[in-house]
């Protein structure tokens, strides 16, 4: 329907749209149709019959169902564009030469999704030379498809969103999630989690970083922080959190990258602060 829509303003519209338009308006229709294509998956196996197997480490699922939607999605993808780069979960890189690159997870929060516990979505994010572009977080056991284009804003079914306005930590409501290795590292997960609720800041935990990022582009939580993520996991809520208003960096202040672990996610104004408290300042 969007590549119709572009078609039609192409051939009564004064106006000379540039080429870019028009490769977004197709890359978007084919992002959208993929994304649908593995919610489909979800929900035909939630609270269902399935497999589960374990990948390496404690609670490490992948199910049936993670598969299914995987496949369904890349379907969709190779058909449209064959030569494009693809990382994804369970198959992981089907490398080609293309500037574009297809960042999928099936199902964030098989663990959830496995318990019959409707916090799961598909996350697809695409990015050309390096830089996000497009990006779709699609949870249909709440109704809740969540988009967002460089430049062009944040919007969760199809109405904008923003950041919180939250000015302090202690004033906040943040999300979290918990990697199964490390905990005790210094400055880890339970550390910071201690130091947060000791003080009386409400810390979540969904199990799901796409919707935790979401949400934070929302303005349901004013910031989420993790200590051990995959580029799967943030790469399309990134993209929510930054065309929301919001700020995304690394642990030191560094500009996200989908390749390193840490990340940071806030409305802006609880960035500096949040990173200090999780960097290991009195609070």
């Amino acid at each position: 329907i969007l590549y119709l829509v572009s078609c039609i303003l192409y051939l009564v519209s004064p106006i000379s749209y540039p080429s870019s338009y028009y490769l977004c308006s197709m890359l978007k229709t084919t992002l959208i149709k993929a994304a649908e294509a593995g919610a489909k998956q979800i929900k035909h196996y939630f609270n269902g019959a399935f497999s589960i197997s374990h990948k390496e480490g404690m609670n490490n699922l992948v199910t049936e169902a993670d598969h299914a939607a995987e496949k369904a999605i890349i379907d969709v993808i190779r058909q449209e564009y064959p030569d494009h780069f693809i990382l994804s979960e369970e198959t992981g890189e089907l490398k080609t030469e293309s500037e574009f690159k297809w960042i999928i997870d099936p199902i964030d929060g098989t663990v959830n999704f496995s318990n019959g516990i409707p916090l799961c979505c598909v996350s697809i994010a695409l990015e050309k030379n390096g830089e996000m572009l497009l990006g779709c977080v699609y949870n249909p056991l709440m109704d809740e498809f969540y988009f967002a284009q460089k430049g062009m804003g944040a919007f969760l079914n199809d109405k904008k969103i923003t950041v919180s306005n939250k000015t302090e930590v202690i004033k906040s409501c943040l999300v979290t999630g918990f990697p199964y290795t490390y905990l005790d590292a210094p400055n880890g997960p339970l550390q910071v989690f201690e130091k947060l609720v000791r003080r009386g800041v409400p810390v979540r935990r969904l199990g799901s970083a796409a919707i935790d990022l979401c949400w934070v582009a929302a303005g349901r939580f004013d910031g989420f922080y993790e200590h051990n993520l995959q580029a799967w996991d943030s790469a399309a809520g990134f993209l929510m959190v930054e065309e929301a208003g919001g700020k995304v960096t690394d642990f030191k202040g560094n500009p996200y990258s989908p390749y390193q672990p840490h990340l940071l996610a806030t409305n802006g104004n609880i960035h500096d602060e949040l990173r200090s408290i999780i960097n290991g300042a009195a609070f």
